[in-house]
Order: C-alpha cells, then structure tokens, then sequence
C-alpha cells in the first residue's frame, strides 16, 4: 500500500522508531511539515503532493492547525489521522469535546487513537476509531543493568496544564514518601536516570490512557507504579496489577503497596521483569509501526462528495 504520511518537524517527543515502524510495512512517503506548513495545508499540498499517487494519506499533525482547516480537509482523499491527545476530549480543558466535534466533520476519516477506552468513546459517537497504544522508542531505551540507587522517582514535566491533575498526584505521594521530581535531557541523560530508579511514579490522573513515560520506564527494568485507568484500559493493554504492574488510585494505595515491596526484593524483581518483558514484545516502536501500517488496511468509509463550496474553494485554492 502507497501511503504519504505527513507528521511534524517540531515535535518534542523523538518517534522517528515510529514511523520506520510503519514505513517497513507499507511503501512509504515520509513528510516532514514544518510550522508554516501545517498552518497552510492546502498551499503545501498544491505545491507538493499528487493525492491520486497514495491510497492512504496519513495525518500525524498539531491538531490545533488541523481544527482551523477542516474546509481544505474535507477535500483530502483516503485520510487517516493519527492521533496521540485525543484524551483531552474528555477530560476539562480547551480541547474538550473538541476531537468529537473535529471528527465529525471528516465522518469518513479513520482516526487511529492511542487511548483504547478513547477509541470506543470515539467509535460510540460514530467515528470509525482503530485503537493502537503509544510505546518507547527500542534503539533509545533498555535495561541497563546499573545499580538502583534513586528508589522512588518521577521524570518528566508537571508545568502543562493538562498536567495539573500529575502534579496534584505527585504532591501528595511527595508529601507520604520521599519522591525525587525531576527532568534530565532527552537520550543518554534520560537512558540512565531510568536505569537508577527502582520504583517510578506515572502520575497520570485524569488523563484515561497510558502516556509514553510508562513503557519507557518498564522497558528500563523500572517497577512501574501507574495510576490507574481503569479495567478496559489495562485488559487492552495485558496490564495485571501486582503482576507486571503496580496501579494506585492514591497516596496511600502508593504507600501501602511500596511498604509490601520493600518489604518482598523478590516480588518487586518479578513485577519489573514481567513489565520489561511486556514492553519489549508489544510497545516497541517497531512493533507498533506494524499494528498502525496493519490498520490502515481496511477500506474506509465512502467520503460524501464535495459540495459546490468545497469545489469552488478548491479549484480557487483558498
């Protein structure tokens, strides 16, 4: 299958992995679309892009610029989009309710979710939503076999305000056990700070999907305390609490399951196996290329023909 997959030059999060993932199963048109070029779709596709040459045409893109140029959208065929914060519909903020009402504009899309109980919401309000989990990048990150000497730590930012409910989170287990917050710089840095942490908190309260820092710390051979989010969410995923994860709703359920651990080496090194081996088998980056390139595949739905403005609007360029 012939694909043009157009994703962001200025992302934060490194998922070149990612997208070799999908490119070693499908024949594949990588586009990397600056700023400017998200912000004018349909100059960038006039200059640069033959629609009739690809049988999918992949959006990975900010959604705040996809929002703004549902017009020129509308007109682009075979579309998929692929898309990683459509959790922020549903929880309070300025995107909520904003994917719904995206998607069901471009009815015929196929949106590729990384939240699985997201992707059923989505499919409920009749978007034709494919869920495939976000997962860490296997060139970067593995089990190093250092010493443990940080015991309990979280990596990563708090500042967002999509985050707000994380730093609530990670304030109160602060304030039960000592907890070290920190960043460190992307690869190397980051590589060996996940090496040195035994127990690493996931904070993401409110968010309803696992975030990227969760398989990155399994993969290290961190025990990964997560909050949890809930029991299709974790069925989805193959996550077992105390098993080859440890979920908390609060401080204390952290508390009370971090006293057991400390207090059972044997129990903790088996959860972290089983977590590094479940990360290593199902959330690479090359493995999850192959369930996005698997689930473009199937026929999308039949797009509604272009009414006399989209016409109009496309034969002007405007």
């Amino acid at each position: 299958m012939k694909i043009l997959l157009l994703v962001q030059k200025e992302q934060r999060v490194i998922l070149d992995r990612l997208y070799e993932g999908i490119a070693a199963h499908a024949d594949c048109d990588l586009r990397w679309l600056s700023r400017e070029d998200q912000a004018n779709l349909r100059r960038y596709f006039r200059r640069n892009v033959r629609v009739e040459d690809y049988e999918r045409i992949v959006f990975f893109l900010r959604f705040k610029q996809e929002i703004r140029q549902v017009p020129f959208i509308r007109t682009v065929p075979n579309l998929v989009i692929l898309e990683h914060d459509a959790c922020q519909n549903y929880f309070p903020g300025k995107y909520q309710g904003a994917f719904s009402r995206h998607y069901a504009r471009l009815p015929w899309a196929r949106v590729i979710s990384s939240g699985y109980t997201v992707a059923q919401k989505l499919r409920a309000e009749g978007t034709d939503a494919v869920f495939v989990p976000k997962g860490y990048d296997q060139t970067m990150l593995r089990n190093l076999g250092l010493e443990r000497d940080v015991e309990l730590a979280f990596v990563g930012s708090t500042k967002s305000s999509v985050y707000t409910e994380r730093r609530r989170t990670l304030d109160d287990i602060a304030a039960r056990e000592q907890l070290l917050i920190t960043r460190t710089a992307s690869g190397d840095e980051y590589l060996r700070m996940l090496n040195r942490i035994r127990f690493f908190i996931s904070a993401d309260a409110g968010i309803g999907e696992y975030m990227i820092k969760n398989f990155e710390a399994m993969a290290c051979g961190c025990v990964l305390f997560a909050y949890d989010q809930g029991e299709q969410e974790n069925v989805a995923l193959g996550l077992r609490d105390m098993e080859n994860i440890v979920l908390y709703r609060d401080a204390a359920e952290v508390s009370a399951k971090l006293a057991r651990l400390r207090a059972d080496s044997s129990l903790a090194a088996r959860i972290a196996a089983a977590g590094q081996s479940l990360a290593e088998t199902q959330y690479r980056f090359d493995v999850l290329g192959a369930r996005i390139a698997q689930a473009l595949v199937p026929p999308l739905r039949a797009r509604r023909p272009l009414n006399w403005i989209d016409k109009l609007r496309q034969s002007l360029g405007i």
